[in-house]
């Protein structure tokens, strides 16, 4: 067998261990690491699975969220990857351009990398009117899913309604887009920004593919199993252990410039325990 061809069966393998964790039963956490370092500390945690976060990535190389591009992106998503033997699902953002054909591209560039699945926004946060119109989005979730299986992988395609993080609350209309993304083929659904369980229960009731919903975010704080009980299946937390981690480093900056005291290192793991918990 090939490298080429063994690569190709591992991502496939890694695809369908992500899949199966959505038809088990429960919810499940998808944690989502910014670099190796932390998708090493998250496995041996115990975790199933790893997601990506832009934003995280973003953060930690000193640039905004949304501007690191395609290539900065899937290099992190890759190192990622390569951490652990865990399957990893990708922040995509919006495949990196509004056309099917980006979005094509995209999918495409992260199966070579071994990434089991990733995530495709229906919006473009740089535009003046970011949200796609429906047809065009559902298109783009089309030309994916119909890319994954003309190249003969598995890849777990979730379909990203960003009403909500967009400024249009609108409960109705991400249903609807939902819908659509699922007719497209999209294998699971987001809606990020949700955060009254009226509206978690309308859109797993609405919908019939398992539903990713995101903590972390203002607004919403629900334990894993009160959303089992709303019927999600699978919980993410996008840039908010990478916010955590970077709070605790400006109120160390903090204290330090305002104090001059340096009682943050407190708090601070244990050299010898981090240490130990990292490869060689």
């Amino acid at each position: 067998m090939s490298a080429a061809s063994m690569d190709k069966s591992v991502q496939r393998q890694k695809a369908e261990a992500l899949a199966a964790l959505h038809r088990e039963p429960g919810a499940f956490i998808i944690p989502n690491p910014w670099d190796a370092g932390t998708a090493h500390l998250l496995a041996q945690a115990g975790f199933k699975a790893l997601a990506t976060t832009s934003a995280g990535c973003a953060f930690f190389k000193g640039k905004k969220d949304n501007t690191l591009g395609r290539e900065a992106i899937l290099a992190n998503a890759k190192l990622i990857v390569e951490a652990t033997p865990l399957p990893v699902s990708a922040d995509l953002e919006n495949g990196f351009g509004d056309s099917p054909e980006s979005v094509v591209e995209t999918i495409q560039a992260a199966i070579g990398i071994g990434l089991a699945g990733g995530s495709i926004e229906d919006s473009n946060s740089h535009s003046k009117n970011p949200v796609y119109d429906i047809e065009l989005a559902a298109d783009r979730i089309r030309a994916a899913a119909e890319s994954i299986q003309t190249n003969g992988a598995h890849f777990v395609l979730t379909g990203r309604a960003e009403n909500y993080l967009m400024g249009k609350p609108d409960i109705k209309d991400t249903i609807k887009r939902l819908q659509a993304y699922q007719e497209a083929g999209a294998e699971v659904l987001y809606a990020p920004g949700i955060t009254r369980a009226e509206d978690i229960s309308a859109i797993v009731s609405s919908v019939d593919r398992p539903l990713n919903v995101v903590m972390g975010l203002a607004g919403a704080n629900f334990t894993v199993k009160q959303l089992a009980g709303l019927g999600v299946k699978r919980i993410s937390i996008g840039s908010a252990l990478a916010r955590a981690a970077l709070g605790a480093v400006m109120r160390a900056i903090d204290e330090m410039q305002g104090e001059g005291s340096f009682h943050f290192a407190e708090q601070a793991v244990n050299y010898g325990e981090i240490s130990a918990k990292l490869a060689d």
